[in-house]
């Protein structure tokens, strides 16, 4: 057991017999109340986040999870093939664990999962994605001087807004937790 004033954010924990992970966390002390610690938290069974408060002396049960780092092969039903790139060993993780960043992932990505004895648990893709944009409109000639955006669609399928110069057949890099444009690729 440790105490609430040990976590931080991406700790696991097992909270009300459910295992979850710690998204933001932050200390509080309200005026001339005690201190707490407020935590907002994803139930990695269901994908719900809940926010809950903490004393700082309550004690909660940490989870040891271990992480890998996989190459993403292809996707199988409701989960993605991963094959962690030491061992050859793959790994079926389910499609829910990356949330929406799974629409920015191609075959040959490497991501991270935690895993919890041999059951992956969570997910997390890379910080950025280089995706080539397969449709745009073209953009205006002269129409710099706002910061206009146009519908985008990439080589995944999904659709993303982007700057008036982004043109078709262009690499840009894409933060797929976010689906932000970040910039363009050059080759």
């Amino acid at each position: 057991m440790a105490k609430a004033s040990d976590m931080s954010v991406g700790t696991f924990l097992r909270y009300n017999g459910e295992l979850c992970v710690i998204m933001e966390y932050q200390h509080r002390t309200p005026g001339n109340l005690r201190a707490f610690y407020q935590a907002k938290m994803r139930n990695l069974k269901t994908g719900k986040q809940t926010e809950n408060r903490f004393r700082p002396d309550e004690e909660v049960e940490v989870v040891r999870v271990e992480e890998r780092d996989l190459q993403y092969l292809y996707k199988e039903g409701d989960s993605l093939v991963c094959m962690d790139t030491n061992t050859y060993e793959q790994y079926n993780v389910a499609e829910f664990l990356f949330g929406d960043a799974v629409n920015f992932l191609k075959e040959g990505t490497m991501v991270r999962v935690s895993f919890e004895g041999e059951n992956p648990v969570y997910a997390t893709p890379p910080k950025s994605v280089v995706l080539q944009v397969t449709y745009t409109e073209p953009g205006l000639k002269g129409d710099t001087a706002t910061r206009t955006l146009k519908p985008a669609t990439l080589e995944t399928g999904v659709t993303i807004s982007v700057p008036l110069f982004v043109e078709q057949g262009e690499l840009i890099k894409v933060n797929p937790e976010t689906g932000e444009y970040i910039e363009r690729v050059k080759v």
